[in-house]
């Protein structure tokens, strides 16, 4: 009877330690990290440096934990990227990207990771509408003219280069509308931008605050945002929908994790995101870009990102882009 007491209480612990070795026992006391290196895989200065900089202060008061920003640009975003697919899975390296990270994925002839499968979704920070702006030389106001002019005639536009947010806008609006505007690629918005106050190109999609000066100044005119219902940013501004049916694009921002990171651990980091994200001086901050926090959960934000890839890549393939640098 002895025997088969120690043998049960043997059998017992063993059970006990395989369950404590799997990888629920695992998530279940995943804890926060204490140091955090927050990856933005472009220059500083811009509003995924500048978002991901202030998101960074907070976190790091609210979780009680040191969390620092590094930058790794190059490729479009890609060299960033590709580090923090092949971090640990433990919540010391996260990603934090704009959207291009989806739009910029569709269009790689070869990517050093698997942008559905190397990463757990977070957290959605904020998101906002893009604008659809011209050339104060054209004599569009409405996005009705934009789309007779560019059945009957040469119109370009112009993007921050192949896969960019602002291409795959333009030629989602190509498509939607059965046009053809011509793409001239650039190494970022300010050649655009130059190009059109100049009238070289004659229009573009962008995020707002990248051409916010511009707009005040009245060096050129905005007819539409992309988003589904109008901005409160942009009063009285229509939708490109309410002339093109459907068409829906938005600039976001959000932070990722490597694959199999812990799901409470994604847990804990997406509520502090959120929290920290709804306080008023983040909202001011994405104001200055015509955004508002997000409230997505971790699931929600994933399921997102699929929906992203799925559209983009579609179109990526039917209108033939491809980036083969």
């Amino acid at each position: 009877m002895h025997q088969f007491s120690l043998f049960s209480s043997l059998r017992l612990v063993a059970a006990s330690a395989l369950v404590m070795l799997s990888p629920l026992a695992f998530s279940q006391n995943a804890p926060i990290p204490p140091m955090i290196k927050m990856i933005v895989p472009f220059t500083p200065g811009a509003s995924n440096d500048v978002f991901a900089r202030a998101l960074s202060e907070q976190l790091s008061g609210k979780l009680g934990v040191t969390v620092i920003v590094e930058n790794k640009p190059g490729a479009g975003g890609i060299i960033g990227s590709a580090e923090v697919a092949r971090a640990k899975p433990d919540g010391a390296t996260l990603l934090f990207s704009s959207n291009s990270f989806v739009t910029r994925a569709a269009v790689e002839e070869k990517l050093p990771f698997d942008p559905r499968k190397s990463f757990a979704p977070v957290a959605m920070v904020a998101q906002g509408a893009m604008l659809l702006v011209v050339g104060n030389d054209t004599p569009f106001k409405t996005v009705k003219e934009l789309i007779a002019a560019s059945k009957d005639g040469q119109i370009n536009y112009g993007s921050a280069g192949i896969g960019s947010i602002g291409q795959m806008s333009a030629e989602l609006f190509n498509s939607m509308a059965g046009v053809n505007m011509t793409h001239i690629p650039y190494k970022g918005i300010t050649g655009v931008l130059a190009d059109m106050i100049g009238g070289r190109v004659q229009t573009m999609i962008t995020a707002p605050a990248s051409v916010g000066g511009a707009v005040k100044g009245n060096q050129i005119r905005p007819i539409a945002v992309t988003s589904l219902a109008p901005s409160p940013f942009f009063p009285g501004l229509p939708t490109v929908a309410q002339d093109l049916p459907g068409y829906v694009v938005d600039v976001s921002w959000g932070v990722y994790a490597p694959a199999n990171t812990p799901a409470e651990l994604v847990e804990k980091l997406n509520q502090a995101i959120r929290d920290v994200s709804a306080t008023p001086r983040m909202v001011a901050l994405f104001a200055q870009e015509a955004s508002e926090p997000s409230n997505m959960t971790a699931k929600a934000f994933a399921a997102h990102l699929d929906q992203e890839l799925d559209k983009w890549q579609a179109l990526a393939r039917a209108r033939g882009i491809r980036n083969t640098d």
